[in-house]
């Protein structure tokens, strides 16, 4: 599985993708969260002009998963994480996420966050187990970006299910370059401050 930029003529595939991805939660009660429509294709081309998206590929070069990232007060914020079911349990989802882990780190980023459904078992428990921690009321962590982001989510109608912010730490890389041979950091495009939340419910 590679993972690379997202391309113009795939986001139609990241539409069907989310939708696919979107049927899980159907049995669990959630079909509001199933039928929900995916993010327009303007949206999605924002990301992927400013070099906020990524898809995992299979070995014909097919996305079978994306990712959407913004900066929310200085932390790499994950807007959307889908896998499409027949890819999944397969740690695509988590390849992404290390992925996203490494270009922020180069960034000079010091964290990931996201929202999420809290009793969904690939939601909140899947991220607990990724190293992401919750963050509630009284923690320095849970920023006014992210009590933003609840809120739009709230007023879409995700709080009907029990939601929750999630924060994972990113370490700093370690150098071990003599000095005389310093190399210089390759060319990340840095991501807009985050917009508002489109009315689109993640697949997370």
């Amino acid at each position: 599985m590679r993972i690379r930029a997202a391309e113009a003529a795939e986001l139609p595939v990241l539409q069907d993708i989310e939708r696919a991805a979107g049927e899980a939660f159907r049995p669990l009660g959630m079909a509001a969260i199933a039928d929900d429509d995916p993010l327009p294709l303007d949206v999605l081309e924002g990301y992927r002009d400013d070099g906020r998206a990524w898809v995992a590929v299979d070995g014909a070069d097919r996305p079978v998963a994306y990712l959407l990232t913004d900066t929310v007060d200085g932390a790499a914020h994950i807007e959307q994480v889908s896998v499409h079911p027949d890819a999944a349990r397969r740690g695509v989802g988590r390849a992404l996420i290390e992925h996203l882990a490494d270009a922020a780190r180069a960034r000079g980023l010091t964290a990931l966050t996201l929202t999420t459904f809290a009793e969904v078992p690939w939601n909140a428990p899947y991220y607990a187990r990724l190293g992401f921690r919750r963050v509630g009321e009284g923690d320095p962590a849970l920023t006014d970006g992210l009590r933003a982001i609840s809120q739009a989510e709230a007023a879409h109608g995700l709080a009907t299910w029990p939601r929750v912010c999630m924060r994972r730490e990113i370490a700093a890389a370690r150098t071990e370059t003599a000095p005389e041979a310093m190399p210089r950091a390759g060319r990340i495009t840095p991501p807009r401050t985050a917009p508002a939340i489109p009315p689109s419910a993640p697949s997370r």
